[in-house]
């Protein structure tokens, strides 16, 4: 497990990464509904990160890090099933994937 001090600070990133994407996404008039509620889902999710950080429970932080990995698989999903997507959003949401993957993976 990560120490707190770093825990805080990829929360903070994570946090940071998920409102670009959700800004990003929001600002593409052409972003399909399915993929803005996904993203709209993990940036309310997001807004826990200091509560949960905070409490030092190992299996909630992992927990958490995981419903938000699912989340961000769905908006990812959704972006490939548009098809057509404008490349930022694209990209947007493709870096915070990866940063909620390889997050888990370091989780577990």
């Amino acid at each position: 497990m990560l120490q707190a001090s770093e825990m805080q600070q990829r929360f903070s990133h994570l946090q940071q990464t998920i409102s670009e994407a959700s800004r990003t996404c929001h600002s593409d008039k052409t972003a399909p509904r399915d993929l803005l509620n996904w993203v709209d889902e993990l940036d309310k999710e997001c807004k826990s990160a200091k509560k949960i950080a905070a409490s030092g429970d190992d299996d909630r932080i992992r927990q958490w890090i995981d419903d938000l990995e699912r989340i961000g698989d769905r908006a990812e999903r959704a972006c490939m099933q548009a098809g057509g997507i404008d490349a930022g959003v694209m990209n947007a949401v493709s870096t915070m994937h990866s940063e909620l993957s390889e997050l888990k993976q370091q989780l577990h």
